[in-house]
């Protein structure tokens, strides 16, 4: 049997009053998903333990059958793995955004964040500001590593996690100085971010960037510190060969550290505007003609459109992974005949009120083919989900869901 997740990165949110009361989940067309939903267990899953933060990191473990209790290594090192870097037992991670911060204020802790992606800055422009990060403040223990678009990671040789760092998306539009560093090394982090103000705001991409009417990437913000991964083997626990399809680093450094596939495709981007065929058909490819069991596809632009309260674009990239990636996946899986499950679920909600995600639980589909109706009424959103009854508490445990015959 095939089985597949469409992981809807940030898709769970609050109704919306202009919306008629509805979440973007449920006001955005999706005939295919509509279709499924009579066919399919419907309810509610919570991916975020108590005591943990509701990250991607955290998130996407506990789906992909890791407690996030156990499994906790800080989202920065698999994003490190993903890229490349040969972590050390020693080494602590950082994520190191590329941010747009407010400009008229004289004092770095007075000004705001304005966007925490730069207008998704593109990968070759990040990389010219980061390779100037490097020169101005990497050593023989510190080194920065560019990464993809605005996501970048910084390598500490003997460094420590006992500090308390603020994920920039979680204070868009804040004062930043009430939120700099505490614990251990936050007088130096504090130092190189407000130095890197200095350095980026009149470097020549920022200076074109501007002319072009695009946010500067004006300072460097750190956060998500984390330590070496060592995942168990997801290909040794289900017995299956599978892979994973996603824009972001963090999925992909999931994938490379439990023994799965990591599927490049050209043209993502981890937004709205995402190459959706292509991901659809390497998830195809992947299932028929490399007859793999299993594949996670990965689809972050609800998520961006939260951060950025963009209720349109939200609603957009819904309907876009509905007729791009969902439809044409069941169509092929249907021509061959072979039996499937297929999970869909987002990770966590990324409501477009808060702008930053939250810890509640997320609706979640399992489809079987030739499943009997179980309810010809059904939808799939957080209104129907959450009067199922079918509450998974324990979010790690939804994998073993999909895996049973």
């Amino acid at each position: 049997m095939k089985r597949v997740v469409i992981l809807i990165d940030g898709a769970a949110d609050e109704p919306i009053e202009e919306l008629g009361g509805k979440t973007p989940l449920e006001f955005a067309d999706t005939p295919n998903i509509d279709a499924m939903a009579p066919y399919s267990t419907i309810g509610m899953a919570t991916t975020i333990p108590e005591g943990c933060l509701p990250g991607s990191d955290t998130a996407n473990l506990a789906i992909m059958g890791y407690d996030p209790r156990i499994y906790d290594f800080g989202r920065s090192p698999l994003e490190a793995i993903s890229v490349g870097i040969d972590l050390e037992k020693s080494d602590v991670t950082f994520r190191v955004n590329l941010v747009s911060l407010t400009e008229e204020e004289e004092a770095y802790e007075d000004k705001k964040i304005l966007d925490h992606s730069s207008d998704e800055i593109t990968t070759e422009e990040a990389d010219i500001l980061i390779k100037a990060v490097e020169e101005a403040f990497g050593d023989e223990i510190r080194k920065f590593y560019t990464g993809v678009s605005y996501r970048h990671i910084l390598v500490w040789d003997k460094g420590t996690i006992d500090v308390d760092l603020t994920p920039p998306h979680d204070i868009l539009g804040k004062t930043i100085g009430k939120y700099s560093p505490k614990g251990s090394n936050a007088d130096y982090i504090w130092d190189i971010m407000k130095k890197s103000y200095d350095l980026l705001n009149k470097h020549p991409v920022n200076i074109d960037r501007k002319k072009r009417g695009l946010n500067p990437a004006n300072s460097i913000w750190l956060w998500g510190e984390g330590t070496k991964p060592n995942l168990s083997s997801f290909t040794e626990k289900y017995d299956v060969d599978g892979s994973v399809i996603s824009a972001v680093d963090l999925i992909k450094g999931i994938a490379i550290s439990s023994g799965l596939e990591s599927i490049d495709v050209d043209g993502v981007t981890g937004n709205v505007d995402t190459n959706y065929k292509g991901k659809a058909d390497a998830a195809i490819k992947a299932l028929l003609e490399e007859d793999k069991g299993f594949v996670y596809v990965h689809l972050e632009g609800p998520d961006e459109c939260g951060h950025q309260q963009d209720r349109d674009g939200k609603i957009k990239s819904l309907e876009r992974i509905d007729q791009e990636i969902i439809n044409p996946i069941k169509d092929a899986l249907d021509r061959s005949g072979q039996d499937y499950k297929i999970l869909i679920m987002p990770d966590h909600p990324t409501p477009l009120r808060l702008r930053t995600h939250t810890m509640d639980p997320v609706p979640y589909m399992i489809y079987k083919k030739d499943a009997k109706l179980v309810d010809s009424n059904a939808d799939y959103g957080e209104s129907y989900a959450a009067g199922t009854g079918k509450d998974i508490y324990e979010g790690y445990t939804i994998m073993d869901e999909l895996f049973r015959p």
